[in-house]
């Protein structure tokens, strides 16, 4: 099993995301990239702490690359976002990725890369960062969308068209 990390907006929504993938055995939402040490929700919301919302992906590269991972991050939240997604604003809800080891950093390179091409007239602000210290998000905001987030509004609007997005774009690595 390998791990990847990735900012990209609400932890909620993208840990949606990372669920349906086959390959993927674990997602995880917490907290990376700040000054910090064992961040609370409400003090990474304040902006103040430094840290990005972000999930840790544990999954099998014999079945899914972390290439094929960074593809459908880039493709299902708007890296061209500085800082933000949609309503989420400060530097919490950044796109960011957070490399492992220099093989990573070299496919996270190669995947912004790959983004921007495909995408003229666009340009992803999708930062590389770390190495950073993991800090997992209190146990509530785990398997959000499973439970809780059926019933939240801003879920309702918000995950349904990334979910979508992955449908539309990434099929053929979805869960039977």
């Amino acid at each position: 099993m390998a791990q990847a990390i990735f900012a990209g907006g609400c932890f909620w929504c993208t840990e949606a995301v990372f669920r349906s993938i086959t390959g993927v055995s674990a997602v995880e939402s917490g907290y990376i990239g700040g000054t910090v040490a064992n961040p609370t929700y409400k003090q990474v919301c304040s902006g103040d702490t430094g840290h990005a919302e972000a999930i840790r992906i544990e999954f099998d590269p014999a079945v899914v690359s972390y290439a094929d991972l960074l593809d459908i991050h880039m493709g299902t939240h708007d890296p061209t976002q500085l800082n933000r997604q949609g309503n989420d604003i400060g530097t919490q809800y950044r796109t960011a990725l957070f490399p492992l080891d220099e093989e990573q950093r070299a496919e996270a390179e190669a995947g912004i890369a790959r983004w921007n091409e495909v995408h003229p007239g666009q340009q992803a602000v999708t930062t590389i960062e770390g190495p950073a210290q993991w800090y997992p998000a209190e146990d509530y905001h785990q398997e959000y969308w499973q439970g809780e987030g059926q019933r939240n509004p801003y879920c309702l609007a918000v995950i349904p068209p990334k979910l979508a997005k992955l449908q539309k774009g990434f099929a053929d690595k979805l869960k039977g």
